[in-house]
């Protein structure tokens, strides 16, 4: 899988610590910055049907050569499909939209907590995942309280938590949750929307190292063993980002980081979010 460290999940599925976003990049642009991805280095793309441009980034896919076993991609479950029998047409309708028989990860983008149906929507992914049509399956800004739900009542944990995670809001709790339970940590805004790239802190270290505040914040999220997906639609940041592999941030740098903490989301809170 290129250059890129891998991660090897709880049910032995291996993806790239370093993979490509795709959250606010339009459909009619979508095959074009996911085809640079690729041609980058890339070997991990997320989306998700709420995106509306999983078409496109199946049309890279297809275009790009590459075998299908190298790439990991990633799409998501909306919070109008939640149930058992919705979540299971809403994976059809997005396996026939990325033009795949098989999605290597399926999460549930929000738990939507006044629906009170992530459990049952968890199990269809259960399901999914017994008859081969995804290769893993997970879950998307989930809490201590949500997992802990899903851990008493199904069988099955979450081999990934796609959570909002930067520099500004690190979530120490719900990592050290993920920890135990042999969950991965997936970092979504992972540059805090671009607010972290002119702290002080994340400035000096990038002049210090030589790199960009971007290239920090990435190197900072894989040294913690975060799986990471920045996004961008400009050629040379999408190869800029990829670039992060020839320097390493020292303890005392971890630890500068570490203390910029707020502790506030810039993202709605999943407690409440109820969008459907």
């Amino acid at each position: 899988m290129s250059d890129v460290l891998t991660m090897t999940l709880n049910n032995n599925v291996q993806i790239p610590q370093l993979g490509f976003g795709v959250f606010q990049v339009p459909p009619q642009d979508a095959e074009r910055v996911v085809s640079t991805a690729l041609e980058t280095g890339y070997r991990s793309i997320d989306t998700a049907a709420a995106y509306q441009n999983e078409e496109g980034v199946g049309r890279a896919i297809a275009s790009s050569g590459l075998p299908r076993d190298e790439i990991v991609v990633t799409t998501k479950l909306w919070n109008s499909d939640h149930g058992y029998d919705p979540a299971l047409r809403a994976f059809d309708a997005s396996a026939r939209r990325l033009g795949l028989d098989t999605v290597d990860l399926y999460l549930i983008h929000w738990p939507v907590p006044a629906a009170d149906r992530y459990v049952e929507t968890w199990k269809a992914l259960e399901k999914l995942a017994a008859d081969g049509r995804v290769r893993a399956i997970g879950v998307s800004n989930f809490t201590v309280e949500h997992l802990r739900r899903l851990f008493a009542e199904t069988g099955t944990v979450p081999a990934v938590n796609q959570i909002e995670l930067h520099p500004h809001f690190q979530q120490t709790a719900l990592r050290a949750e993920h920890a135990a339970h042999g969950i991965a940590t997936e970092a979504w805004s992972p540059l805090g929307q671009g607010a972290a790239l002119s702290d002080a802190t994340i400035t000096g270290l990038a002049k210090r190292h030589d790199v960009t505040p971007a290239q920090v914040v990435l190197r900072w999220h894989l040294q913690l063993g975060n799986i990471v997906i920045p996004k961008s639609v400009t050629p040379a940041r999408i190869r800029e980002n990829f670039d992060v592999f020839t320097f390493d941030l020292s303890t005392e740098d971890l630890s500068a980081i570490a203390d910029l903490d707020t502790d506030r989301r810039i993202g709605p809170d999943p407690a409440t979010f109820d969008m459907r």
